[in-house]
């Protein structure tokens, strides 16, 4: 069948016959090559391979029926415009061949240049080039060892090591003082390395070198370091590259001919001006390679003022069309400027905000558009402090960035000690082998958290993530002695007291004090800097692009906080409600011998009497948080967690009590607690006597906290502000459950609120698979679902998110089982089903059920347009995480055209 057949499956398009558009089709730089040949820009000619051709092959391994011809006829028609046939010995034309996947892979595929040339066209091309043999071996030279390198797999070095040798004999450092002669000298060393490793000589047949290099184009899609890059970026493996062949045009001509990089806006500070790199003398590699050092782009006016006057008009025309930051490669021949690529620029997390907001200046793009334009990601970046790495500093360690952010401080290895060391001024680094709810005082005080174990949902990570705090988890190179007081780490031993500090974006560990730079982001959120009258780009842009997200939005956007500091700070961070206070937190601490007494009460009156001393504390808490959230809804999750937790660990106690027994010292108290542990502890207490188990077993104690809150709201109320509880009962699986626990609270409640006015919501938290899929019944007895993703993630995955990350998930994500841990983004096909079912079931039977998510997934970019998709109400997070939520959620309800944002 002939390639021009509109029958047969079209898999080649020469520049003229694509556009931008057709990214998914012809890759980000074929669309563009497409695209500027469109706009007249001046673009050597050329035609695009399929990202369908190489899915096909990539299936197959083997080119698709067509391909080959459809190439061949391409190629011909380059060949006539050109006026010069591939490869030919008298008036060579060369090509390069170029990968160009849908999203910008930079370095991580392949590129071979000067295709076409060998022992006969070699003479030809210094012939069109005036004689210049220079340039020709050169050119030959660098075919061999990107074509070796890339197609044939010849270690790069041995051909660098040729090239130095050369060098070394000519007694130079620079390629520029290579003659024709040396050139001519180094492509027979090629040559002979070529067929060291290959076994064979080097392809003199240019449309054999053509169509080996589009095949190992089409194989790096699948190369070890493309393959991890997609992962890192969350880029679909499933996209494939496309190829681009395109007409050789020279930078290494001589001093009138060049390549260079520019980009519109610097892509680093958004700032407007002239940004790029320009080499003299050399290809395109050349820049990228760092094998001389570039001049910076406003040079190239005193070089050429006439190419650099028409690069600065394209730039200017490309950016008003595509709206955005472009970065733009280009040569100069012999005085002539080519365009050899564009696209929308990669940029920092402050730039992409600044440029969306000039934009809009510009009247370029909407605030919808800009709005698109940013992430929750980025913004977190920006919302962390950061070290400023000034002078060269080398981590002593590097575990999982576990809570963004850059700390300094002392090492304390206790909570009790963290504490202390605050209290007199000094910033702390609170250094574990794993935390506990014990620990978390300590984490209050410190400024940053750094353990051994756990991975990104460890207690450690978690809480970390809550509070704003800066943690470094599983960093496993760690040696971690409590009690003597120290950590080492190879060679180093660091004691208490010494200086550490830890990047918890990075995960490196340092020695010694890294100076920090405060975010200016925060203090704009909390309320320090203002925004019409400071003279700074970002934090004007982040306003602008934060209220038009407030205005687009339809989630509201809450807060998990267990104190009235969290409540306040998350108000100023934008919080509309409390998702999730956790009532556990106020057991801890001082408190901790209440809920002892609780355990080893041996009667109705013993428990009854811890129970009443335990009231007036839990009230005084949740007053504080009504207070602070006055007029907010506040959800307030009874005790979840089982009670052996708030009891010192089984082994440690037992060796306790043997010890004092040694001793003959009196040890009844300790032996009734080891007793109360022995009888409490659990093989998987995640899954057993915890949440409402809890509450149906201890009589009394949902009771007392339903009491606390009624009692904190009415206080409240009477003192002449708005209280609006909403009382979650945890981990129901059954409606009876529900029921049974409703039934007690509601008689409580009416008892307490009297005529104040006070309205209390009952509803549960859907963590455990049963309960979505049960959700119609259980909606009979709820007023709200708050769908607790984390357990809802482990329970229907049957992983335990302490301990999988760091014992297996590395390998899941390597394999490609996982694109991103479920316990950090959702997981919309399993996990999200089962929202889904219980969203729709749960409306089904209650139409005016309010439906909310408090897991960590609350304030992951990703899981928050899901939740919008599904028609949940609202979104609880850290209050860290509150500003991200309310920018994914402006993002989720608009709809866009325009430039991916990845």
């Amino acid at each position: 069948m002939a390639a021009h057949d509109p029958v047969e499956h079209k898999y080649v398009y020469d520049f003229a016959e694509g556009n931008k558009d057709l990214k998914d089709l012809l890759g980000g730089k074929g669309a563009n090559l497409a695209e500027m040949t469109n706009l007249g820009l001046p673009v050597p000619p050329g035609f695009t391979i399929t990202t369908e051709a190489c899915k096909a092959y990539l299936t197959t391994g083997r080119e698709p029926d067509g391909l080959a011809a459809q190439i061949e006829a391409h190629l011909e028609s380059l060949e006539r415009e050109m006026g010069r046939r591939l490869g030919d010995p008298d008036d060579p034309l060369l090509v390069s061949v170029r990968s160009g996947a849908k999203f910008s892979m930079p370095g991580m595929m392949e590129t071979v240049l000067n295709v076409g040339l060998n022992d006969r066209s070699v003479v030809g091309l210094s012939n069109q080039a005036g004689g210049n043999d220079r340039f020709a071996w050169d050119s030959y030279r660098r075919l061999i060892q990107m074509f070796g390198k890339t197609v044939c797999e010849v270690p790069g070095e041995e051909f660098e090591h040729a090239l130095d040798e050369i060098k070394r004999a000519k007694g130079t450092h620079n390629d520029l003082d290579l003659d024709a002669d040396d050139l001519r000298g180094l492509v027979d060393a090629y040559k002979q390395i070529f067929a060291k490793h290959t076994g064979r000589e080097f392809p003199q047949e240019p449309r054999e070198q053509l169509d080996l290099a589009i095949r190992a184009v089409f194989d790096s899609w699948n190369a070890e370091r493309a393959v991890l890059y997609r992962r890192q970026e969350r880029i679909p493996a499933d996209l494939g590259t496309a190829v681009n062949v395109v007409t050789m045009v020279f930078g290494n001509l001589g001093p009138d001919s060049g390549t260079g990089v520019a980009f519109t806006r610097d892509p680093g500070s958004g700032a407007q001006g002239i940004y790029g790199d320009y080499l003299a003398n050399a290809q395109g590699e050349d820049v990228v390679a760092g094998i001389r050092n570039t001049v910076p782009l406003q040079e190239l006016e005193q070089l050429d003022k006439t190419s650099y006057g028409q690069l600065l008009g394209i730039m200017a025309r490309l950016e008003e069309h595509y709206k955005d930051l472009c970065d733009i490669e280009f040569t100069i021949e012999r005085g002539k400027l080519w365009m050899l690529q564009t696209r929308v620029g990669k940029r920092t997390a402050a730039a992409a905000f600044v440029i969306a907001g000039q934009l809009v200046d510009e009247g370029l793009i909407d605030l919808d558009e800009a709005l698109h334009r940013v992430n929750g990601a980025q913004l977190a970046q920006l919302m962390f402090p950061r070290f400023q790495l000034d002078h060269e500093f080398e981590p002593v360690a590097k575990g999982i960035g576990a809570s963004p952010g850059a700390a300094s401080g002392k090492v304390v290895f206790t909570s009790a000690r963290a504490v202390e060391l605050a209290a007199e001024g000094e910033s702390v680094i609170l250094v574990r082998r794993e935390t506990n709810p014990d620990d978390l005082n300590g984490m209050i005080a410190a400024q940053g958290i750094l353990t051994s174990r756990g991975g990104k949902t460890s207690h450690a990570a978690v809480v970390a993530r809550g509070m704003g705090k800066t943690c470094v988890s599983g960093a496993d190179e760690l040696e971690v002695n409590v009690p003597a007081k120290k950590f080492t780490v190879g060679d180093h031993v660091v004691n208490e007291g010494d200086v550490v500090s830890i990047d918890g974006t990075t995960g490196k560990v340092y020695l010694g004090e890294v100076p920090v730079m405060p975010s200016e982001v925060v203090q704009y959120f909390e309320g320090e800097l203002d925004p019409e009258t400071i003279d700074d780009a970002l934090v004007r842009a982040v306003h602008r692009i934060m209220t038009h997200a407030d205005a687009a939005r339809r989630l509201r956007v809450r807060t998990n906080a267990d104190t009235g500091a969290d409540a306040a700070r998350a108000r100023r961070f934008g919080a509309e409600g409390i998702g999730l206070c956790r009532t556990e937190h106020m057991f801890l601490g001082d408190r901790r011998e209440l809920v002892e007494r609780l355990i080893l009460a041996s009667g109705e009156r013993e428990r009854e009497d811890a129970l009443a001393a335990l009231l007036p504390l839990q009230r005084a808490d949740f007053i504080e948080i009504f207070r602070e959230m006055d007029g907010l809804p506040v959800t307030v999750r009874l005790i979840d967690p089982p009670l052996h937790e708030f009891l010192p660990p089984l082994e440690q106690l037992a060796v306790n009590v043997a010890v004092a027994q040694e001793r003959g010292e009196d040890v009844a108290k300790e032996e009734a607690l080891l007793a109360a542990v022995r009888r409490m502890h659990e093989e998987n207490p995640m899954l057993g006597l915890r949440g409402v188990r809890l509450g149906l077993v201890i009589p009394g104690l949902f009771a007392m906290q339903v009491r606390a809150i009624a009692e904190a709201a009415v206080a409240v109320v009477r003192d002449g502000g708005t209280a609006c509880p909403e009382i979650m009962v945890p981990l129901v699986g059954a409606v009876q459950e529900l029921e049974t626990v409703r039934a007690e609270a509601e008689r409580i409640i009416a008892e307490v609120v009297g005529d104040s006015g006070v309205e209390v919501l009952i509803g549960t938290m859907i963590e455990v698979p049963r309960a979505a899929l049960t959700a119609g019944q259980i909606a009979e007895a709820a007023e709200f679902f708050s769908f607790g993703t984390n357990d809802l993630t482990q329970m229907g995955w049957g992983f335990s998110r302490d301990d999988v990350e760091g014992a297996f998930f590395w390998r899941y994500l390597e394999l490609g089982i996982f694109g991103i841990s479920p316990f950090e983004s959702i997981d919309t096909d399993g996990v999200g089903r089962l929202i889904r079912i219980a969203a729709e079931e749960g409306r089904a039977a209650r139409p005016g059920l309010k439906l909310g998510v408090c897991g960590e997934h609350g304030g992951d970019p990703d899981s928050v347009h899901f939740f919008h998709e599904v028609g949940l109400d609202y979104v609880s997070c850290s209050p860290f995480r509150v500003p991200v939520a309310r920018l994914e959620a402006g993002r989720a309800a608009i709809t866009t055209t325009g430039s991916d944002s990845r």
